[in-house]
């Protein structure tokens, strides 16, 4: 009877040790993020392709030129029938801007009244007309030489300069001689691709090897020189 008596109360003591016993919390439960979809590709712009209208020439011959207008260099003839790619126009679409067909990479411009068109130039890009460039420039000095008796001095030398350009431009330039002479600036207007003659002197007061530069300012920079010599005799 002891002996279950004291069973008991071991069970009992058991079951209150077991009782107050700290139990751990249950786990804290990880807050899964929702899963994203990745960013949609930002889309590439396509570079429009340039608008290009076919233009057939319908005059016998006629001049491809630099710019859009007779007052600009002829740059190649084109005969009649020939088909050309235009690919811009000038802001009255009274002009094309083509594609040289005498110069794969070169381009032109040919006149509305002269070609007809195969389709909407309305599209076609606004080109601007170029800057007019110089083309050639004939310098020359008379006398070329001068032989003088050394009590004939001085002695005046004249300059001629023939200047071309390939289209309207403000020309300007200035002269200056190897004796330290510098003239002032000078100006002419082309209104159209051409050529004009320009003149200058100078006096020269002892025998010596001489030269005299044209320094051309606008519409594009270039330096032409020439020499002559001066010499007398006692």
């Amino acid at each position: 009877m002891n002996r279950l008596v004291l069973l008991a109360g071991l069970f009992t003591i058991a079951l209150g040790g077991c009782s107050l016993g700290s139990t751990p919390p249950p786990p804290t439960p990880t807050q899964v993020p929702p899963t994203q979809a990745p960013p949609a590709p930002t889309p590439i712009p396509l570079t429009p392709t340039p608008a290009e209208v076919v233009v057939q020439v319908t005059a016998e011959l006629v001049n491809c030129r630099l710019g859009p207008g007779t007052i600009y260099g002829t740059v190649n003839e084109i005969s009649k029938g020939k088909s050309l790619r235009a690919v811009g126009r000038n802001e009255s679409s009274t002009w094309w801007y083509v594609k040289d067909p005498g110069n794969p990479s070169g381009y032109c411009w040919v006149s509305a009244d002269v070609t007809e068109e195969t389709g909407d130039t309305s599209p076609l890009s606004i080109v601007p007309a170029p800057a007019a460039n110089i083309t050639d420039v004939a310098l020359r000095v008379e006398p070329s030489r001068i032989v003088v008796n050394c009590d004939q001095f001085p002695q005046t030398v004249f300059f001629e300069a023939q200047v071309t350009i390939d289209g309207p431009a403000l020309f300007t330039w200035t002269w200056e001689a190897s004796t330290g002479a510098v003239s002032d600036v000078g100006t002419r207007i082309f209104e159209e691709a051409g050529s004009q003659v320009i003149n200058e002197y100078y006096q020269i007061n002892a025998p010596n090897e001489y030269w005299v530069k044209l320094h051309i300012l606008t519409p594009s920079e270039r330096v032409e020189q020439v020499n002559f010599n001066v010499s007398c005799t006692p």
